[in-house]
């Protein structure tokens, strides 16, 4: 009987002891390597969330693959972006804040102050862009920074609202589309045509 409950506390005290060793490990691969996030609202249709479909879709933010800010132009990525940050910019674009409620394009985490949202990378730092309804026609991507927009213009609150985008607010990059099943798949770079920008820094 004592061998029994000696083996007992042993076995507690080991699962124990891999419990608190597999959270912190659990936790640095959600902060630093990918995790999952639900799309929200119809900025990135119809490459996301095509229309006519109650079902949100499901992706995997890929982190470690943008750790050096190493993105290309068409990726689908994602970005921090406070949320008081956006309230003033579109106020300063003369917006309605509630275009931003409805294009707040990932859940939001609990934990987390700051919004998500996913748009596409159109032009990368040098890029010559012209916009659509920005303050200015054309514009060259600064230093540290990319224009990423919404595939579903006219219904996304992206660069030709707030403009160029630091790397610094980069979270990940969108590589598959997990949920619904029958969506599954891989997520590729794709730059529309009429979107390419007018000169593009030598690479």
């Amino acid at each position: 009987m004592a061998r029994a409950q000696g083996l007992g506390k042993r076995y507690i005290k080991a699962f124990f002891k891999g419990f608190f060793v597999a959270v912190p490990v659990t936790v640095t691969f959600l902060d630093r390597v990918a995790c999952v996030a639900r799309v929200e609202g119809a900025s990135m249709q119809p490459s996301l969330n095509p229309g006519g479909r109650q079902a949100s879709d499901v992706v995997l933010l890929n982190q470690w693959s943008i750790r050096n800010y190493d993105v290309q132009r068409g990726d689908i990525v994602s970005l921090f972006i406070l949320l008081a940050d956006l309230n003033t910019r579109q106020r300063e674009a003369g917006g309605d804040e509630s275009d931003i409620k409805m294009d707040l394009s990932l859940s939001k985490s609990p934990r987390n102050p700051e919004q998500k949202i996913i748009k596409r990378v159109i032009a990368l730092e040098g890029d010559i862009i012209k916009t659509i309804g920005y303050k200015k026609k054309y514009v060259k991507v600064p230093h540290g920074h990319i224009w990423v927009e919404g595939d579903h213009h006219g219904h996304s609150f992206d660069s030709n609202a707030f403009g160029p985008v630091s790397l610094g607010l980069l979270h990940a990059r969108a590589t598959h589309i997990l949920w619904p099943p029958q969506r599954w798949q891989k997520l590729q770079p794709m730059l529309p045509p009429e979107r390419k920008p007018l000169q593009r820094e030598q690479e």
